[in-house]
């Protein structure tokens, strides 16, 4: 193995020990789940492909949804797509009448990705791609810029807000030209669903219609047919924390983002979301409960229901959900190998822990926790780094003093009689 620059082993170490999923570096950790890998990688090269995917990623809390979809993002930039990456929260949700759809679509579009800009931040960057490739078919085509971007833009104008989109992109244009920073800004804002008016949008732009509640979904089959424009392989969204729609009281308003689920899957199986995939993460509750998860919805049951042939140990990888198998004592010994590896900035020498010791750690975690601390790994990850910390500031002390005597406290968030109902802290971290 390599070694690991300073900023990149930071950054690693000080996420797992702070309890949050690292944003950069998961490959350095990353161990099993290699036949959902290859799954959600076909997934993205038929995105790339001018197709379309959609999948629910089911796991219990701290099993690892949150970093595989980081994983996948990750992948997904690597194949130039775009990416846009949001938790569910009350004040965000695909389908509402109070603001909450747009909160959900301005979330999305702040944390918008490409390869060269994957912390987000990147719609600006994106549409100045697009008008710079305008602006050079232009000069060598003899015409204008903005006939040459309201041209290539053509085919959008069929699409809801198709037209409006259009013309916000000629006004970036133009701003771009004159040197107009207000025009350039407005035009992102309205990008972003930053307009909450009409009159607003108009005044600034032109345009008759904004980013809402009931167009969110619209809009982003419009970014994705945009960013292909734009010279990018297609759009992937990914969605974390849909237990919140499960949370819901209100039985309406959540069959109504059901159906905005339903309608985004519809749309990926029949190939009419050219280039746009999404990836929804959840818990087996808000998939499998008849009376308040997806199999409330008969429509999105028979859609989603598991392949009945894929039973004593058989997988089926190509439906459009997949269940996140449980890390194995082995992958679970690769892992601390790898985080013992990292934590030393990839220099064998600088090793805390000789091998024998994992084990160690492995059967004293097994005592105290049972199977659960490599079927939800979250606790004893945070207990690994911070035995390693401990070790690295007390030189003097023995490993085995603490392998043995320290209690390693559960969170309960992999525990099979978890209930959603807990505080929401448990989902905070799910690795």
């Amino acid at each position: 193995m390599s070694t690991i620059r300073p900023k990149d082993r930071d950054a690693l170490v000080q996420s797992l020990r702070a309890g949050v999923v690292p944003r950069t570096g998961q490959h350095l950790v990353q161990v099993g789940r290699v036949k959902e890998l290859e799954a959600l990688m076909r997934d993205v090269e038929r995105i790339a492909d001018s197709g379309s995917g959609f999948r629910v990623v089911i796991g219990e809390y701290g099993s690892g949804k949150t970093f595989f979809l980081n994983l996948v993002r990750a992948i997904a930039l690597e194949k130039k797509l775009v990416t846009m990456h949001a938790d569910l929260n009350p004040d965000r949700r695909l389908h509402a009448s109070g603001g909450q759809a747009r909160s959900l679509y301005a979330e999305l579009t702040k944390n918008m990705a490409t390869r060269t800009k994957p912390e987000g931040g990147a719609l600006a960057g994106v549409v100045e791609k697009f008008v710079a490739q305008a602006k050079a078919d232009a000069k060598t085509g003899g015409m204008t810029t903005e006939d040459v971007i309201r041209q290539r833009l053509g085919q959008l104008a069929e699409m809801v807000n198709g037209y409006d989109f259009a013309e916000v992109i000629a006004a970036y244009c133009r701003g771009f030209e004159d040197g107009n920073e207000q025009l350039k800004a407005d035009a992102i804002r309205w990008l972003r669903g930053e307009f909450s008016t009409k009159t607003d949008a108009r005044a600034a732009l032109g345009v008759r219609t904004i980013v809402d509640d009931a167009s969110v979904y619209d809009q982003l089959k419009l970014l994705a047919r945009f960013v292909r424009l734009a010279g990018y392989s297609g759009l992937m969204v990914c969605l974390d924390e849909l237990v919140n729609l499960y949370k819901l009281a209100n039985t309406q308003a959540r069959n109504s983002n059901y159906e905005q689920i339903l309608r985004i899957l519809n749309d990926s199986l029949q190939g009419s979301a050219e280039g746009l995939g999404f990836v929804l993460g959840g818990t087996p509750e808000f998939l499998l409960d008849t009376r308040r998860g997806l199999y409330s919805y008969a429509a999105l049951q028979s859609r989603l229901a598991e392949n009945t042939f894929a039973r004593a140990g058989m997988v089926d990888y190509s439906g459009p959900v997949m269940r996140l198998a449980s890390l194995t004592p082995e992958d679970f010994y690769v892992l601390l190998h790898k985080l013992r590896h990292v934590y030393a900035s990839g220099d064998v020498a600088r090793y805390l822990l000789p091998d024998e010791a994992i084990p160690a750690f492995m059967e004293h975690c097994a005592s105290r926790l049972g199977e659960a601390y490599f079927r939800t790994p979250r606790t004893t990850i945070t207990a690994f780094v911070n035995l390693l910390a401990v070790l690295e500031q007390n030189p003097d002390v023995e490993w085995r003093e603490f392998i043995g005597s320290t209690e390693i406290a559960s969170d309960n968030g992999g525990a099979a009689d978890h209930s959603v109902e807990d505080d929401d802290e448990l989902a905070s971290f799910q690795l």
